[in-house]
């Protein structure tokens, strides 16, 4: 069982400054042996409603489970929100009116992952990651192999799409040209949790009326997520083809390893996607992130990007970090 709030406040104290927080670990990076057995339990996820989510992942540490359980029961409140058309079964189909969900989990002790795409009729894609890290040999199932093996496991079946994201589907499908497709989010949950370790987890419905098939970043390890015990977590949420070809997450991570904090790491690989892109500034992508330290923080692409960030002594929404043209001059990568 956990120590109490009471306890955990005895061993440290959480600061918060702007989008950031020092947490209770006066560890550098790498020193992983030496990490007290207990610390301050930092959560962090994508949007105002990754709240929800964190807050049942604090309330799963609290009750004595352990960081992977707080991961997936967490992510479980946002899949089971029909009124989110982002996750779960609540989710926007593709172009042919299937619901098709994409989610990974990562386990920061032993570098594990787990990971399924383009899984249909699964209410929790999430556990089917799970599952596919704790039970199986491979990282990624995909399609009809992805369902067998969920439902072998005995994991909960939907009907999907629901009825309103059905008549939805059948609108854009009758005038494509004037119905845009609705802009989509992504539940991305990452915890420095209370044994020192981290651990992280993605699960979405992916791009509105996607091309059947499609699998953006979110199932992705090192693009919509990843996890180094040694260092910390990130997420990521927005376009997701702009952030599987660079690797966004684990550019994240990497930044944190050469010392950045992690406002300042998911805002320098923001910065070095811009500059390789043609598209500039104009990416649609927004990365989170925990430090070993405790510290938080997230940028974007533009403004408009929120996180969620809960502890033992709050849970808060925050303003991330924004990008600015005058912060990535000349964009499409070399000039001459």
């Amino acid at each position: 069982m956990l120590t109490n709030r009471r306890s955990f406040l005895k061993q440290s104290t959480v600061i918060t400054v702007g989008t950031a927080a020092v947490g209770p670990s006066k560890l550098s990076i790498g020193e992983n042996k030496k990490m007290p057995k207990v610390v301050e339990p930092v959560i962090v996820s994508t949007w105002p409603f990754g709240k929800a989510s964190n807050d049942e992942a604090l309330r799963i540490l609290t009750m004595g489970g352990s960081g992977l359980d707080a991961i997936e029961k967490g992510i479980w409140i946002t899949e089971n929100d029909l009124g989110n058309g982002s996750v779960g079964a609540g989710g926007i189909p593709n172009a042919e009116g299937v619901v098709q969900l994409d989610a990974c989990i990562m386990s920061g002790p032993g570098h594990r992952a787990g990971s399924v795409a383009a899984i249909e009729g699964v209410r929790h894609p999430i556990s089917a990651a799970r599952k596919v890290m704790e039970k199986t040999k491979h990282v990624m199932l995909v399609g009809t192999g992805a369902k067998a093996f969920a439902l072998k496991e005995g994991l909960e079946t939907a009907q999907m799409p629901i009825e309103s994201r059905r008549q939805e589907w059948l609108k854009w499908k009758s005038n494509q040209e004037k119905n845009a497709a609705k802009n989509h989010d992504t539940i991305a949950l990452i915890l420095l949790a209370p044994d020192g370790h981290f651990y992280g987890g993605c699960s979405t419905s992916g791009w509105a009326y996607k091309l059947n098939g499609r699998v953006g970043d979110s199932p992705i390890i090192g693009g919509g997520l990843y996890v180094d015990d040694d260092v910390g977590a990130a997420g990521a949420t927005g376009l997701g083809e702009n952030v599987m070809r660079y690797c966004g997450s684990f550019q994240v991570v990497s930044f944190m390893q050469r010392g950045a904090s992690p406002v300042e790491a998911c805002m320098e690989t923001v910065k070095a996607i811009a500059r390789k892109d043609p598209k500039g500034a104009d990416l649609s992508i927004n990365f989170i992130a925990v430090d070993k330290q405790g510290r938080y923080g997230a940028a974007g692409s533009a403004e408009g990007f929120s996180y969620s960030v809960t502890t033992t002594t709050f849970s808060k929404v925050l303003s991330a970090a924004a990008l600015s043209s005058k912060d990535i001059g000349p964009v499409g990568g070399n000039r001459n």
